[in-house]
């Protein structure tokens, strides 16, 4: 019998009504350029759709114009369930109110050759940075398969190791889900989230430190890959919670980005 990861935050994070979810996203996504060239990977974040929504149709609307994605990988942090190295599910099926989107299980047996990698079913319950993602990529991909991966207490090193095991060609799609600064009033997270998207653009993963990103493991590695592999990066959007829904007391922010391989 087939194994599905059912969503946590939806109805909290986003809609748990599939026509109103599809409704939202479809309205975001009409605000976004969707005319820029499809990049290779991207940073998007993943908080609630009020709030970071609009940053994330930014950075995934250009995927309307491409039918060559066929697996996407997926890396964020484990907000709640601590473990060592990187977390993957057993489960065949991660759901959404849109329906269910298929695990990559022959990319997730690879990978488990790997110390750092270990079947930690526990991590991917009532954990957003994953399941958030899920539903834009649902709309704009429709058929795809997904390498889903939490990350705990891990080196830079183990997470690139993993990431360029899986890198792929043009069918494969690198997402990074991160939010920046947390819970700092507007004016600081303005300046620190300046300096963490300074450090992104420059491909500089040693400048970005504990407190300028939760995914900032994800960031690193693939930054520490892009370098590399001499991808570009490119800032889409970059706002926070004081843009979004109003209070600026205590904000929380948000960056999209590109990166583009070489043409």
């Amino acid at each position: 019998m087939d194994k599905v990861l059912n969503p946590s935050v939806a109805g909290t994070f986003y809609s748990s009504d599939s026509s109103v979810l599809r409704a939202e996203i479809e309205g975001l996504l009409a605000q976004a350029d969707a005319d820029l060239p499809i990049p290779k990977a991207i940073i998007a974040p993943h908080a609630g759709y009020s709030c970071s929504g609009k940053t994330a149709a930014a950075v995934y609307g250009c995927l309307k114009n491409t039918s060559k994605i066929k697996q996407v990988i997926l890396l964020g942090p484990a907000h709640r369930y601590p473990f060592e190295g990187l977390a993957v599910t057993d489960a065949n099926y991660m759901a959404t109110p849109l329906g269910n989107v298929a695990v990559d299980k022959k990319a997730i047996a690879k990978i488990l050759s790997l110390s750092q990698v270990n079947i930690v079913n526990a991590a991917y319950g009532n954990e957003n940075s994953l399941e958030v993602q899920l539903p834009f990529l649902q709309v704009l991909l429709k058929d795809f398969l997904l390498v889903p991966l939490l990350i705990g207490n891990a080196t830079n090193q183990q997470v690139v190791e993993v990431l360029e095991d899986l890198w792929g060609g043009d069918e494969t799609l690198v997402v990074v889900s991160s939010d920046l600064s947390h819970y700092l009033d507007y004016s600081s997270a303005k300046d620190i989230d300046q300096k963490t998207v300074d450090a992104i653009l420059a491909l500089q993963p040693e400048k970005i430190g504990y407190e300028q990103a939760c995914g900032r493991m994800a960031i690193n590695a693939l930054l520490t890959v892009a370098a590399k592999k001499k991808l570009q990066p490119k800032l889409i959007d970059l706002c926070n919670s004081g843009d979004t829904i109003g209070s600026k007391d205590q904000v929380v922010g948000y960056v999209g980005v590109h990166f583009m391989e070489e043409s």
